[in-house]
């Protein structure tokens, strides 16, 4: 391969001139044959045996010269990116000369990481926002505590109402005429979830079991199902059973049934110190997120679109791995949101837009500090990355690159270097209204 040019012709673009010459094509040519040659049956010859001189006079002399193309064009050109010095973030556009016995060049025109300008990244002033946990949360966790301890009694001698589960039968009607999906028996619903159209179990609550009861409601205007989206409904239905979750005193019996702890006293004072941890910990994670979102207010750069367009890429793709793990996929998932694809990517753009800002500030922090992962660094986390995936070492190594973990690291050192360096001072948290 010889890098004839690396010119820069405009914002992020530059277009790179790279020659084949005829001794390196000849031997991928050759290549090519030798491949190829195990499966061509000539006159005369045993399958696989004919010479490439005999090959070449019956099918053409460029015969091969596809195949030695295809295979020398991707080494060629990562040689030529790291010779230019440059780093694509795209994929690059090709225009191919005319093939012969000597060789061939090519031009690629590729979309590069933009040149980034970072100042006023050391010394950043911030304040971390305490908060300290107030008894309203204590009890609020004591009381989720007491929800999970709960049992499930039959209610006898009342009606039903808001936080009941009432056991009922249904069917729906709409203009007159049962539509599908609408009919259960002995459907056991929570009155108060949310989990029915608006306005339906408010109008269970109030009954008697063994009562029969019509419910009228609108389906909401963006429903799942079009052919019901904003039309009325009746609901013809019947309380069979009534049930409520019974929930056990507050004491020190419940600390004993739900916890390590033998008194309730315990239970609280454990419950406040893991929450303030909690709130410590979103502290420091807010004050650091503030002080990365101010290195990139300092940052200069003209970022090309592709970047945002592959991390939302990159981002739905993710999203689609979650869906399938819940045995989902991403055209049923929009489908049932009501939702299309274009308008699905929308809804990540803000994100991208920051976290490609995000890795160009600190990837240029990591040159203006010449900042490196060590050899041991990058071993230490490719056992880190094993244990997390449950992987052999050996199999991380040949999914990621030892430049990559590399960078991944020194990236990491970078935000420690803007935290360490920062001016942080404590205050109270901001009132929410």
């Amino acid at each position: 391969m010889k890098l004839i040019k690396a010119e820069k012709i405009e914002t992020n673009k530059y277009q790179l001139e790279i020659a084949i010459e005829a001794e390196e094509f000849e031997a991928a040519v050759e290549k090519a044959y030798r491949k190829a040659v195990k499966n061509i049956v000539m006159p005369g010859f045993r399958k696989g045996k004919a010479p490439r001189k005999v090959v070449e006079k019956a099918y053409g002399e460029g015969v091969f010269y596809e195949d030695a193309v295809n295979a020398l064009y991707p080494t060629a050109y990562n040689d030529a990116v790291k010779e230019a010095g440059i780093k694509p973030v795209d994929r690059a556009e090709v225009e191919m000369s005319d093939v012969d016995k000597n060789g061939f060049t090519f031009t690629a025109t590729v979309t590069v990481q933009p040149e980034v300008a970072v100042k006023d990244y050391k010394g950043i002033n911030a304040v971390k926002y305490m908060a300290e946990v107030t008894d309203k949360e204590v009890d609020a966790e004591l009381q989720q505590l007491r929800e999970r301890a709960g049992r499930i009694v039959p209610v006898e001698g009342r009606v039903s109402q808001m936080g009941d589960t009432a056991v009922i039968d249904f069917e729906g009607f709409c203009d007159g005429v049962a539509f599908e999906g609408g009919k259960a028996e002995n459907f056991p619903l929570q009155l108060g979830s949310g989990q029915f159209i608006p306005g339906f179990e408010e109008q269970v609550a109030g009954r008697e079991i063994g009562q029969e009861f019509d419910v009228e409601v609108t389906f909401p205007e963006n429903y799942g199902e079009e052919s019901l989206a904003g039309k009325p409904a009746l609901f013809k239905c019947k309380l069979n059973e009534l049930k409520t979750k019974e929930l056990p005193d507050l004491d020190d019996e419940l600390a004993k049934d739900m916890s390590d702890f033998s008194t309730l006293d315990e239970l609280k004072a454990d419950i406040k110190t893991k929450l303030q941890e909690r709130k410590d910990k979103d502290a420091q994670d807010d004050v650091e997120n503030r002080l990365i979102d101010a290195v990139i207010a300092n940052m200069e750069a003209e970022v090309p679109e592709c970047m945002y367009e592959h991390r939302i890429d990159q981002s739905v793709r993710e999203f689609e791995y979650r869906l399938q793990s819940q045995g989902l996929n991403l055209n049923d998932y929009l489908k049932y949101t009501g939702s299309d694809l274009e308008t699905f990517r929308k809804t990540f753009a803000a994100q991208a837009e920051k976290q490609v800002k995000i890795r160009l500030a600190l990837e240029k922090i990591v040159e203006l500090e010449g900042i490196q992962a060590t050899e041991e660094e990058i071993e230490a986390e490719y056992a880190k990355l094993a244990e997390n995936y449950g992987m052999k070492v050996e199999q991380v190594k040949k999914a990621v690159s030892p430049e990559e973990v590399g960078e991944d690291l020194a990236v990491n050192k970078a935000i420690d270097l803007v935290r360490d360096s920062a001016v942080i001072t404590e205050g109270p948290a901001p009132v929410q209204e």
